[in-house]
């Protein structure tokens, strides 16, 4: 690593997962196929959405929004593996980093704050079924959906402007697949207690832990009304509508809990084969969510399958009528 000063360069260095050319290859083939099954996928649940009507529900309202989220996050995140891979130059410049890191933080930040409103959805789906439709109508869903996106911004300007005010760095090689807050951090040499303290709290207390508290009690309160169903099919009809949602969150803290909740020494490993493997397991942390949500809400849930269905049906008439037409003319 040359040591440098950001006044002199204006680029940091991806380092990447690996150096072996072979490598890079089978990990570039890899990125590519997580990234487009993530966006067909994702792009799918949109689409249904906007075409069924019996999907306008805030359940699958809610869900949309993940969508998006995932697909951006995807997008942010793996492009550097992607472009680096095709243009061979693998820099970035420190405001596009610091942006990058922004982004990313403002999704992260926005999607545990969406899978706490779904959790708030199922609790009061299955726990007052008689007041849904009043109590989330499409004028709470949207404040909740605009409350997730705003906070989730919000809660990353704070570290966007304290990483634009650092003034140096140890080095330009950010030992990572993308820009990232911690590999970045790591590498500054300008005074960052503040930056530490204000992820430690609003970062880890606020933006993690408040959205898995929700999430949490809400679950509590459904479980404990689920046990209350007497009837077995009842209980796995009630369980059924929140599975899915359950799965998600419990990937995505999962992935975040290990990503970021590391021992200090691995933290602090370089360019070795364990950071390698690392990365490379990051990199699937970083998909694994993304992939996960279409597949789950797609091939699992049964309105879903059931809307494919129906547009396939849809599609198939259409065909029949316009070949029809043809004939007749």
């Amino acid at each position: 690593m040359d040591h440098t000063n950001v006044s002199e360069t204006k680029y940091f260095i991806i380092a990447g997962i690996s150096d072996v050319p072979m490598i890079q290859i089978v990990i570039f083939l890899l990125v590519l196929l997580i990234y487009l099954f993530t966006v067909g996928g994702n792009l799918t649940i949109l689409l249904l959405f906007c075409l069924d009507p019996q999907l306008h529900t805030p359940m699958y309202f809610f869900l949309c929004n993940l969508s998006i989220l995932d697909i951006s996050c995807s997008t942010n995140n793996l492009n550097n593996v992607l472009i680096s891979f095709i243009s061979g130059d693998n820099r970035v410049s420190v405001l596009g980093c610091i942006v990058q890191i922004f982004i990313f933080l403002s999704l992260t930040c926005g999607e545990v704050l969406v899978l706490a409103a779904m959790s708030y959805d199922r609790y009061v789906a299955i726990c007052n079924p008689l007041s849904y439709h009043m109590i989330m109508d499409c004028r709470t869903c949207a404040i909740l959906a605009i409350v997730c996106w705003l906070l989730g911004t919000l809660e990353s300007i704070p570290i966007l402007v304290e990483l634009i005010r650092f003034s140096c760095y140890k080095s330009n090689v950010v030992n990572h697949f993308f820009c990232d807050i911690m590999p970045v951090l790591k590498l500054s040499c300008s005074d960052a207690h503040f930056l530490e303290l204000y992820i430690l709290t609003v970062g880890v207390v606020i933006s993690a832990f408040t959205p898995f508290l929700l999430t949490f009690v809400s679950y509590v309160f459904i479980i404990a009304a689920i046990l209350k169903i007497r009837s077995t099919s009842g209980r796995h009809k009630a369980f059924y509508t929140c599975s899915s949602h359950l799965t998600i969150v419990i990937l995505l803290y999962t992935t975040l809990a290990i990503q970021y909740m590391r021992p200090h020494s691995l933290v602090n490993l370089d360019s070795n084969k364990l950071m390698s493997l690392f990365k490379l397991y990051a990199m699937f942390n970083t998909a694994a969510v993304p992939i996960l949500n279409p597949l789950i809400y797609s091939l699992k849930n049964k309105d879903m399958i059931a809307a494919m269905k129906r547009r396939l049906c849809c599609f198939k008439t259409s065909v029949k009528e316009k070949k029809n037409k043809k004939q007749t003319n």
